[in-house]
């Protein structure tokens, strides 16, 4: 039965899109949309541009697009921020990243090379193998966040913004568990003024996003906005939240493959992933401390896809490796090799071979896009804290505390078509189809 319509604010006016760490993801994101705000190329992969959403019944033949049947942001309302460890502009990383280049870069050159990055909060300590001379320095951390909530507030009056998204681009930080630090705003904030060593910088920029009512969206394994303190104040203070870790090469494909797997009953023995990358991320993740966060994540997939406990005979012993080396050669263009033992019927042993050679950038910046504007409709129709119809978008998505993920790519699919549904008061999709035979 269909909802009530939503009360839901227009996207009216400027969206400022806020990126810390624009490198080549950022870079990339940035490009893109100045490409295609001139018709210079296509926002392929982007849900929020290119996809579309069944309403009703399949005889009925609604299928509008997404961007048509909810109020989203128009490309053309957009402008962007940034951070970083280096003071160079979009177009120049863009440049030296080699991701987007030759005339389609050069077309964009004279808006990409205006958007330069303010300084950035940064400690060594969280990323070992970083180092840049651009960085803020202050009393405090608290001080730190303050100059972000500046930055943020000067960027809104200099542009004429009426709202602002925040959607993190840096690097892989050292892996950090929840302590009492993390457990409320008032230990939080007081962990922020003494300088406490679990606070990593990206939680100063979700708790300057937060406390500015800025959405913040997280697109690294971090713990960042995971935590009883930050989910609370973005409830208090009306901002949605969500996370972590944008699902873009060889999980993607993980996602794809192992609900396939499971649907059919297939059982799997072992899983062996290898990747090989020359960019940033892969320098960063050289780092033991940096490469335990990524690990985290992308170990966490097959175990709830595959649900071991509810399928012992067919997943319980499964074996699952993940491997990532820095190859400077490559730079953006990422290879992954993934061997997976399955077997069937009367435990007859198979395997399956894949090989994905992508860039992970090109794969990344719809993804930003589309956080970036569902995260603004999120804020306009009234949601605030975790935000888990954004699981799409993810490796290792963000939930209530004690309710695990849901990684299945095709359920997360139909949770975010559900939640636009439910928004604009239509009847959810349930595939049942039997009313066609009754």
């Amino acid at each position: 039965m269909a909802q009530q319509k939503a009360a839901i604010a227009p996207a009216k006016g400027k969206l400022g899109i806020l990126v810390p760490g624009m490198g080549a993801v950022a870079s990339t994101f940035m490009v893109g949309v100045e490409a295609v705000r001139k018709g210079l190329g296509a926002p392929i992969g982007s849900l929020t541009q290119m996809g579309r959403i069944r309403l009703g019944k399949r005889t009925e033949n609604r299928n509008p697009l997404i961007k048509e049947f909810v109020s989203l942001a128009n490309l053309e309302d957009i402008e962007f921020g940034g951070w970083d460890l280096f003071p160079d502009s979009c177009y120049e990383v863009a440049k030296k990243n080699h991701v987007i280049f030759g005339d389609l870069l050069e077309k964009v050159k004279e808006e990409t090379h205006a958007i330069k990055p303010w300084k950035a909060v940064f400690d060594p300590n969280y990323v070992t193998r970083l180092s840049g001379d651009y960085v803020k320095t202050g009393s405090s951390k608290m001080d730190l966040a303050k100059q972000l909530m500046d930055d943020m507030a000067q960027f809104k009056a200099e542009k004429n913004l009426d709202r602002m998204v925040m959607v993190w681009c840096g690097s892989t930080e050292a892996y950090l568990q929840p302590g009492a630090v993390h457990e409320t705003i008032e230990s939080f904030e007081k962990g922020l003024k003494e300088n406490h060593p679990d606070i990593a910088p990206s939680m100063i920029y979700a708790y300057a996003a937060i406390k500015m009512g800025v959405p913040y969206a997280n697109g690294a394994p971090n713990l960042t906005v995971d935590t009883p303190a930050l989910i609370a104040l973005a409830k208090e203070n009306g901002v949605p939240i969500s996370g972590k870790d944008f699902k873009t090469g060889q999980t993607l494909m993980k996602t794809i493959l192992a609900p396939g797997l499971k649907s059919r009953l297939l059982g799997t023995e072992g899983w062996f992933s290898m990747n090989i990358l020359g960019n940033r991320d892969g320098e960063v993740l050289e780092a033991p401390e940096n490469f335990k966060t990524k690990e985290e994540s992308k170990l966490s997939v097959l175990e709830h896809i595959l649900q071991p406990d509810l399928y012992p005979e067919l997943y319980k012993d499964l074996v699952h490796k993940v491997r990532i080396n820095y190859y400077p050669p490559r730079g953006d263009n990422k290879e992954s090799w993934d061997n997976i033992d399955i077997f069937g019927w009367l435990n007859y042993k198979m395997q399956i071979k894949v090989n994905f050679l992508c860039k992970d950038s090109i794969l990344a910046a719809p993804i930003v896009l589309d956080l970036a504007l569902f995260s603004d409709f999120a804020q306009r129709s009234g949601f605030s804290g975790i935000q888990e119809w954004l699981s799409f978008y993810y490796k290792s998505p963000q939930t209530a505390p004690g309710l695990y993920p849901e990684h299945d790519i095709f359920i997360q699919l139909m949770k975010l078509k559900n939640t636009l549904r439910d928004t604009q008061g239509e009847d959810l999709i349930t595939h049942l189809g039997r009313e066609y035979y009754d």
